[in-house]
């Protein structure tokens, strides 16, 4: 799911800014870019981040905003290495006969002159940074919240569409096998051309496509996957497999009420279904 979240804290004396981004992902895939006296805790900030936000491609950025007195390379002069730079040159100077004093930019530019050094204090521990750390996560979860709370209203509202729909089916159901009760006996009549049927055996042709056409179990079924993904929305944590497999079974039965309809009137409540159902499933993969 999608997120954003930012916090500052102190450390060490300095202020550490921490943003997470996330988009959704099958997977927990993270990306952290770090300053270099962050990366030793790329580890636990990476199970950390796991842990709390579960899954999705999530962007993290930690920047010093105040950088610590303690961390970052301090330069050091080296005055042995420099005197011995002066004293070479000014011997040089006189050997070649040339006028003036080594300029100090040249002296400083001689390798060894200005050494690069750590503090003498250790970077930044996972203790020190996981506070900030959290924080901006907590705040990536409230942002994921609000956004679950308006895809829940919204698949909820696909539900009820669903529900509508399949209502509309169960009260056409019974007019339609009356309607083909009365289509094959007008047929069978029509073809019979004065011949005498057997009204049993009449009735028994109509009994047995009356069977095939029903579609009792199938609304059954259908309004039990129903129930069952209003209480997966109803639930805490991860339910977007769950969902998805609900999502299938609707999708099932509602074939199969298209495969049986011969109505046109239940052929259309099906095309509407279909439709919902395909909205509903594309809003699942943004749900964990």
């Amino acid at each position: 799911m999608t997120g954003f979240g930012s916090a500052d804290g102190v450390v060490l004396g300095g202020r550490l800014r921490v943003e997470i981004r996330t988009v959704n992902h099958r997977f927990f895939s993270p990306q952290l870019k770090l300053s270099s006296d962050l990366a030793p805790l790329e580890g636990e900030l990476r199970e950390r981040l796991r842990e709390l936000l579960g899954r999705g491609h999530v962007t993290v950025l930690a920047r010093w905003v105040e950088a610590p007195p303690s961390v970052g390379p301090a330069l050091i002069v080296n005055v042995e290495r420099a005197r011995a730079v002066v004293l070479a040159l000014r011997e040089l100077k006189k050997r070649l006969r040339l006028k003036g004093e080594p300029a100090l930019d040249f002296v400083a530019r001689h390798p060894e002159v200005l050494v690069a050094k750590n503090g003498d204090e250790a970077g930044p521990t996972w203790a020190d940074v996981r506070p900030v750390v959290e924080a901006a996560a907590r705040d990536v979860l409230a942002m994921r919240e609000r956004e679950g709370d308006a895809l829940g209203a919204d698949l909820s509202a696909h539900l009820d569409s669903l529900e509508s729909l399949a209502a509309g089916v169960a009260a056409r159901a019974p007019e339609r096998v009356k309607a083909e009760h009365a289509r094959m006996t007008q047929a069978v009549t029509q073809l019979a051309a004065g011949v005498q049927v057997d009204p049993q055996r009449l009735a028994v042709e109509i009994a047995l496509l009356a069977d095939r056409l029903d579609i009792t179990e199938e609304l059954v079924r259908f309004k039990s996957h129903v129930a069952a993904c209003r209480a997966a929305l109803a639930g805490d944590g991860a339910m977007g497999k769950q969902l998805g497999f609900l999502a299938q079974e609707l999708l099932r039965e509602v074939n199969t009420m298209g495969s049986k309809a011969n109505d046109a009137a239940i052929t259309q409540a099906v095309i509407g279904m279909k439709g919902e159902l395909e909205k509903f499933r594309e809003q699942l993969e943004n749900l964990e």
